[in-house]
């Protein structure tokens, strides 16, 4: 596999699978998380196709674009690992067996968007292209889930349960981009263009509508289009965290990467600082929001 980042072997390995920020000042109860924009390439990977088809499943620059959330009294975290090598937004047992050289020890339980490649372990980049040119090992995805997913699950953890100790409550952003063809890559045919940015709460299950109203409303009034569930409505991760009936929200938010970046090479493109800078706002008004319901 060609290199993917400009990092070396050992820059690689150095880097923790997870970074947080912490809160700036005076903390709210505001956790802010980028799975998927993770750009170091960990030597093991073994991908039998070019960097530049791996790189595509990158949330390529999230963490930037979300830059403002520590100072405005969030946590804000981010996988250096890339998802295409291991997905911290799906289930540990959301494995294609068929990917696998032998049997599971445990039952696996492999989810639709498996099926379409896109599970725990990545098995393809779009429907024509496999990324391994052999099957990988039980002992080397049981690695991966090791020295990746699980510090990346345990971080978030305890960031949740910190602010939920703390204050009785906690919010939770889950940060994503989308591609623009996200209605091709997941086999829907849809009457409508892709919004700019869709926020996925999953059918109104994991986030108090007060805050889904608020973000909607915000971008909004910046000119951007929103959807809300479409074609996007949040994985594991909102679903383990959101419950607002114990003041526990989390909701998921996806911005289409042409906004702010090339897909195909993945450079900011002049449409960054603005998108920057706007979130920059969305992140105070979100920050507004908690403390009045503190």
């Amino acid at each position: 596999m060609a290199e993917a980042t400009n990092l070396t072997t050992n820059e690689t390995a150095a880097l923790p699978p997870v970074i947080v920020r912490l809160p700036e000042g005076e903390a709210l109860p505001l956790v802010c998380d980028s799975p998927h924009s993770g750009t170091a390439y960990p030597a093991d990977f073994g991908a039998a196709i070019p960097a530049a088809r791996l790189r595509g499943g990158e949330d390529t620059h999230v963490d930037a674009l979300w830059d403002a959330v520590p100072a405005a009294g969030g946590t804000l975290l981010a996988a250096t690992f890339p998802r295409v090598y291991i997905d911290p937004n799906r289930m540990a047992d959301d494995i294609d067996p068929d990917l696998l050289d032998g049997p599971w020890p445990t039952a696996l339980a492999p989810g639709p968007k498996t099926q379409l490649g896109y599970g725990l372990i990545w098995s393809r980049v779009d429907a024509g292209t496999p990324i391994y040119d052999r099957r990988l090992s039980v002992a080397e995805v049981q690695a991966r889930i090791d020295r990746y997913y699980r510090p990346y699950h345990a971080a978030l953890a305890e960031a949740v349960e910190s602010a939920w100790q703390r204050f009785g409550t906690v919010w939770h952003l889950n940060l994503h981009s989308m591609p623009n063809n996200a209605y091709e890559r997941l086999k829907i045919d849809s009457p409508h263009p892709l919004a700019d940015f869709v926020l996925g709460d999953r059918d109104g299950t994991t986030c108090e509508p007060g805050l889904v109203d608020l973000i909607a409303g915000e971008l909004r009034g910046m000119g951007y289009t929103v959807a809300c569930n479409d074609p996007y409505k949040g994985v594991q991760l909102i679903a383990q965290i959101g419950r607002p009936a114990e003041r526990r929200n989390s909701l998921q938010i996806e911005i289409r990467r042409p906004l702010y970046m090339d897909e195909v090479g993945r450079e900011r493109n002049g449409g960054f600082a603005t998108l920057q800078r706007d979130l920059g706002k969305l992140t105070g008004q979100v920050a507004a929001y908690i403390r009045a319901q503190l």
